[in-house]
């Protein structure tokens, strides 16, 4: 193999990203990536809590809602069947009538 066959652009890639790869742990690692890995799982927690009690609350009003919405339809029901006890009822007295 030639000194001009290689592949020194695919080498030097492969070292710079050796390189980067390696001070990018060291700096991932560092104290200051690590505070500002706390602060911002803090942050994450912190929002956790805010969106649960947002969660609740929803939740409740829909408890309610759906609880009214039973009541109304239970008091139709029965205007509705007082309607058809009603009709039953004339329709009763007509036939006696004749």
């Amino acid at each position: 193999m030639k000194f001009n066959d290689i592949p020194w652009k695919k080498l030097g890639l492969f070292a710079g990203g050796v390189l980067f790869g390696t001070a990018g742990i060291r700096v991932l690692s560092s104290k200051d990536a690590k505070k500002c890995y706390t602060h911002a799982t803090a942050a994450v927690l912190r929002a956790k809590d805010n969106v649960m009690e947002t969660v609740t609350t929803v939740r409740e009003n829909c408890d309610d809602i759906l609880s009214d919405a039973k009541d109304i339809n239970e008091q139709r029901a029965a205007v509705e069947e007082a309607a058809v006890i009603a009709d039953e009822s004339e329709e009763i007295a007509d036939t006696s009538a004749e």
